[in-house]
């Protein structure tokens, strides 16, 4: 999916444009998903790709929303050397949002800890069928 600078400066809030396209971060323990624990998925802002089950977040204490599991095909992974230090860059594999960094010290037995922006992701719940 290739768009322009434009396009997405138009779609997308200054954050989220910030975020996605200019590889910021929020600050930490900020984001509005960061305590959702809803049943359902997470998906990309700006295209809407489904990135991550919410069966697959944990609560890591480091101020971002962590997975230990992306959805198949949904991450493009990438070297980031900024900041004086390597780290595995994910972007969403559709459009190339940068959606935060995955680490190999998570708590589960995937030993993954994806800590994502909020801001780059939107959340679609499963409506729960048995509440009347």
């Amino acid at each position: 999916m290739s768009k322009s600078a434009e396009f997405w400066r138009d779609k997308l809030t200054p954050e989220q444009y910030k975020i996605c396209f200019e590889k910021g971060t929020e600050a930490p323990f900020s984001g509005q998903l960061l305590h959702n624990r809803d049943t359902g998925s997470y998906h990309c802002v700006c295209c809407g790709q489904a990135l991550f089950a919410s069966e697959n977040k944990f609560d890591s204490g480091c101020g971002w929303p962590s997975f230990d599991l992306a959805l198949a095909d949904a991450i493009r992974y990438l070297e980031d050397q900024s900041h004086g230090m390597t780290r595995v860059e994910v972007q969403c594999s559709k459009c190339h949002a940068h959606l935060g960094h995955v680490f190999d010290d998570g708590p589960t037995l995937t030993h993954k800890r994806y800590c994502i922006n909020s801001v780059s992701m939107s959340f679609n719940g499963t409506a729960n069928k048995d509440k009347a």
